[in-house]
């Protein structure tokens, strides 16, 4: 078994391997080094098991990080752990009578949302397998003055959309060592809630940015709402719109078109988000936004409105989105069965089974008004102008 720097350093190397594929979009490789992942998890979380397996204080395991399961999902976990060890797992995880907690989906949201700081402004929830979920377009309060008879369905309706949540599938092989089961649910849990972690860790930023909507959710740089010709279930791209500077009356142009809805009801705006390239935030945005100040000393991020800067691989060199977070939607949950399947079409070594879990989930901007597809690509430099007061009263040196 190797110790948790090695492992920590490979891990580092297979999601290079990963990024690689994503971006060629190779599946091959992905589902090669997507293998490799798992069972470099499975090996930390078993050195880190051994190295706590004799101490049975549950309050010492907390303190170690260890997560303690509720009556539910120790349930849960046993029960797979059961079918899992039986000689037909197809068949007694097909009769398995128990789902997936609801805490455990929450528990791998909190672990996305801490560490993935996009999955942490954004509207993002635990449908918890609902086939629909509504979501209030619209920031104001719907209701207004009029005559008793007059109708509100209409004024009530238009302020709420509904999204279905089936319309997506998200799936993880989980490769599972037979020696895994005999460390317990504790254990098992643990693992399976980083595999997921991982899982959507990789779909979701990808698709939450550039989703085309076909089979996946819809990105932020697409449009979306009344109107928009969807093509072979592919919504069209925002026109991007060139930016050169990020004074203060080009960058309230940007955003203002963001404080009225598609209804023409004007909403107010406290902050906005900027998704950018690592590479371009460091050749582009920070020139354009660092200041030096009176003591000397520089100052980023400055902008001319409360903007949160959130680096994202995911978006193309040259490009940003600029937007409302809270006005993407994003909610996953577990399918109704809830179910961890088995198949055996899916070959590993002697002693791994392979299993799969699936999510169900759907996600798009609640209005079309609420993103910005920007051009940054002729982005320039801040550039400081000095002014000297009363220059006559200092001498000029003569040569």
């Amino acid at each position: 078994m190797k110790n948790l720097d090695a492992l920590n350093q490979k891990k580092s190397e297979i999601l290079a391997k990963i990024n690689v594929a994503i971006k060629e979009g190779n599946e091959e490789q992905f589902a090669q080094a997507f293998t490799e992942f798992t069972e470099n998890i499975q090996e930390a979380v078993m050195s880190e098991a051994k190295g706590l397996i004799q101490s049975s204080d549950s309050n010492v395991l907390v303190g170690r990080g260890v997560r303690q399961l509720t009556s539910e999902e120790n349930n849960y976990y046993q029960k797979v752990i059961e079918a899992m060890r039986s000689s037909n797992p197809k068949q007694s995880l097909t009769e398995l009578d128990v789902v997936m907690p609801i805490t455990t989906i929450d528990s791998v949201f909190e672990d996305l949302t801490t560490s993935h700081p996009l999955l942490e402004v954004i509207d993002f929830q635990n449908t918890s397998g609902l086939i629909e979920f509504v979501v209030n377009t619209n920031g104001k309060q719907l209701a207004s003055w009029g005559k008793l008879t007059d109708t509100i369905v209409k004024e009530l309706t238009s302020g709420f959309k509904k999204i279905n949540m089936g319309l997506n599938k998200l799936s993880a092989f989980l490769p599972v060592a037979k020696s895994m089961l005999d460390l317990g649910a504790v254990w098992l849990d643990r693992y399976v809630r980083t595999i997921l972690a991982e899982a959507l860790a990789f779909g979701l930023e990808e698709a939450i940015v550039n989703g085309t909507g076909k089979d996946m959710p819809i990105g932020m740089n697409r449009q979306v709402g009344t109107g928009v010709v969807v093509t072979d279930g592919v919504y069209p791209l925002k026109t991007t719109v060139p930016v050169t500077k990020l004074d203060p009356i080009t960058y309230g142009a940007l955003i203002g078109g963001m404080a009225v809805d598609p209804n023409g009801n004007a909403r107010v705006i406290d902050e906005v988000i900027m998704l950018v390239n690592p590479t371009d935030y460091l050749t582009k945005i920070m020139p354009a936004t660092t200041v030096r100040n009176a003591n000397g000393t520089y100052v980023n991020n400055v902008f001319p409105f409360p903007t949160k800067v959130i680096q994202s691989v995911q978006l193309p060199v040259g490009k940003a989105i600029f937007g409302i977070a809270k006005k993407y939607f994003m909610g996953i949950g577990t399918a109704k069965s809830g179910k961890i399947e088995y198949d055996d079409s899916y070959k590993f070594l002697e002693d791994e089974r392979t299993y799969l879990v699936k999510l169900y989930g759907h996600g798009e901007a609640k209005d079309n008004n609420s993103f910005t597809y920007v051009d940054i690509s002729g982005l320039v430099p801040t550039i400081q102008e000095v002014f000297v007061s009363n220059a006559a009263d200092f001498p000029v040196a003569s040569v």
